[in-house]
């Protein structure tokens, strides 16, 4: 990759804001990093904070420049959405290692995105393997014009990854989210997955439920 590139990627989401909710990182015991999706805001996904609100976990939510993390549907080639997904990936990529040099390990480090916040998130752990303490993909699915599992190797070694989507979701096809969720398993990833009939492109209690049932179970032994 020549420099420019380089430029570009490092320029496009990386000078935007970020908005922190609950504990500060020196006193939290787990960390999520929230990714909105397109057309929101950092501020509109950390409202799903306000809804877990456990104690002592810091909400850490980036904005991605213009309010897209890419300019087209997740489904094109990825090349036809750079320098947009590589520069979002690598923002999530500096935000865990800030993170971590806090003290933290990776398993008190969770990521959780909407849409297309969903697919940067999902991509992001398929891409950097490891034992995280869980991924929430909320109506999203790998990106590119085809999953093929021979693109993703490494070993998330049990990770919690959340996939939770409508039937009909005019943005997610079904498929996609069945492709990803095969992904996850070759990846050692414990998945679970929640197909919704009918519902729209949104979040429902259900899937908030799932999520912080999940994050009170692990992170119960560190508060």
């Amino acid at each position: 990759m020549e420099i420019n590139e380089h430029a570009k990627i490092k320029s496009l989401h990386q000078d935007q804001h970020m908005i922190h909710y609950g504990a500060v990182l020196d006193d939290a015991d787990a960390a999520i990093i929230m990714v909105h999706g397109r057309g929101s805001s950092a501020h509109d996904i950390i409202s799903l904070a306000y809804e877990v609100d456990l104690p002592n976990v810091a909400y850490i939510a980036p904005q991605a420049k213009n309010n897209s993390w890419y300019p087209l549907s997740f489904l094109n080639p990825v090349e036809m959405n750079e320098p947009g997904i590589s520069s979002g990936m690598a923002l999530l990529n500096s935000i865990v290692e800030m993170v971590l040099q806090k003290g933290f390990t990776t398993e008190q480090i969770y990521l959780l995105g909407f849409s297309q916040g969903a697919c940067l998130s999902l991509e992001y752990a398929a891409r950097n393997p490891k034992k995280f303490g869980g991924i929430f993909g909320l109506s999203g699915g790998l990106i590119g014009e085809a999953v093929k599992l021979e693109n993703y190797s490494g070993d998330l070694e049990g990770t919690d990854i959340f996939l939770g989507c409508s039937d009909v979701d005019p943005h997610i096809p079904l498929q996609r989210v069945n492709d990803t969720e095969q992904v996850f398993k070759k990846l050692n990833a414990n998945v679970s997955k929640r197909i919704f009939e009918g519902m729209a492109h949104t979040v429902n209690e259900d899937e908030i439920d799932f999520i912080k049932t999940l994050l009170k179970q692990k992170t119960a032994k560190q508060f």
